[in-house]
C-alpha cells in the first residue's frame, strides 16, 4: 500500500501530536532533582549509594574505605557531597560519622524516572 491511498492517515491525526496528559516537574523540582543527580554523577558515589541501600544499619565511614578502595579523607569527601545534596543522613557518634540513606530524596529521584506516571 502507498502513501497515497484513501487509507493513509493526515499527518494530524499522528500519534506525535499528541497533547502531554503528564504533569510536569515545575522548576523548582526540577532544580532540586538536577542537584541529586549532579551529587551521583560520580561512580564512588553511586556505589556509596549502593552499599547503602544495601545495608540494613548506618554504615561508618571507615566502613567504607575497603568495598571503594579510596583513602578515608576521599570518602570523606564524597560523602560530604552527597550529605549536601540531601540524599544521605549524617549521625555524629563520637569520634566516627555514620551515615545512611535519605529515602525521601531517593523517591524524589525514582519519581522522576517513574514510567508508571507516579507523582512527586
Amino acid at each position: 500500500m502507498t502513501a497515497t491511498t484513501s487509507s493513509a492517515r493526515p499527518m494530524a491525526d499522528a500519534a506525535c501530536c499528541a497533547p502531554l496528559d503528564a504533569r510536569g516537574l515545575s522548576d523548582a523540582d526540577a532544580r532540586a532533582t538536577a542537584a541529586l543527580f549532579r551529587a551521583l554523577a560520580d561512580p564512588h558515589r553511586v556505589k556509596i549509594v549502593n552499599l547503602l541501600a544495601t545495608s540494613p544499619d548506618p554504615v561508618c565511614v571507615c566502613e567504607f574505605t575497603g568495598p571503594l578502595g579510596l583513602s578515608q579523607p576521599t570518602v570523606s569527601h564524597h560523602l560530604k557531597k552527597l550529605v549536601a545534596a540531601g540524599l544521605l543522613e549524617r549521625e555524629q557518634r563520637g569520634t566516627w560519622a555514620y551515615y545512611s540513606l535519605d529515602r525521601d530524596a531517593l523517591g524524589r529521584l525514582a519519581a522522576v524516572a517513574d514510567l508508571q506516571g507516579g507523582t512527586l
